[in-house]
């Protein structure tokens, strides 16, 4: 009797497989551990948070427009919008006028330009960003605010940080257990899978790029 056909592996396990080695890469930038190592001062600190603005303003100011979106718009959450807790804690470290003066960094400018062509032509890829993104916050995100909040003594959970918290996600765990069932029922075929694959790589591979600009920007004195 033959053996049943081995089942599908999820596209929540593919997609995760797929862009290890580009997440490790990140995770391990030069930049970010020396930041979470306490050898930068708060002012990388808040340069790295004024870059997350431009991503997260690229990421959420469009996204209205896919929330009817077939494959994007079930992704689509109100409860991981970012960008009004990332104006607060900018305020916490800029002061009233933190916007004047801010710019993008090359790298900055570059992923940002990424995910709005996404937002506005392809939202296949759109979800590639939002995945890569905001599981990301939920996940390794935590390790930063508890780091930053001991090394610069910010208010546990507090402005600074209020970035890094997700006030309407009471079981973060099960929120993204739910979110990879998303993944795993996305409506697309194989080819454009492995296209959202590769575009999540892009995603690490750009996100590790403004950690090299941010890098340069902070070397440590040797």
């Amino acid at each position: 009797m033959d053996a049943a056909p081995a089942a599908p592996t999820p596209f929540s396990t593919l997609i995760r497989t797929a862009s290890h080695e580009a997440h490790t890469e990140a995770e391990n930038s030069t930049f970010m551990s020396d930041l979470l190592g306490g050898r930068l001062g708060m002012t990388a600190y808040r340069r790295y948070t004024e870059q997350l603005w431009f991503v997260y303003r690229a990421l959420e100011s469009a996204a209205g427009a896919l929330v009817a979106d077939p494959v994007a718009g079930p992704f689509i959450r109100p409860e991981l919008i970012r960008t009004e807790a990332l104006e607060r804690d900018l305020r916490h470290l800029g002061g009233p006028d933190w916007r004047a003066g801010l710019v993008p960094l090359p790298a900055t400018r570059a992923y940002a330009e990424r995910v709005a062509w996404c937002v506005r032509e392809w939202s296949a890829g759109y979800v590639a960003h939002h995945y890569t993104r905001y599981l990301g916050d939920l996940s390794g995100g935590q390790i930063i605010r508890g780091t930053a909040e001991k090394i610069w003594g910010f208010a546990r959970k507090g402005d600074g940080v209020r970035f890094y918290v997700f006030e309407e996600i009471g079981n973060p765990a099960a929120f993204k257990r739910e979110y990879r069932t998303l993944l795993d029922a996305l409506p697309v075929d194989d080819l454009e899978k492995q296209r959202v694959v590769e575009e999540c790589r892009r995603a690490f591979a750009l996100n590790t790029a403004v950690f090299r600009e941010l890098g340069q920007e902070f070397p440590l004195s040797a």
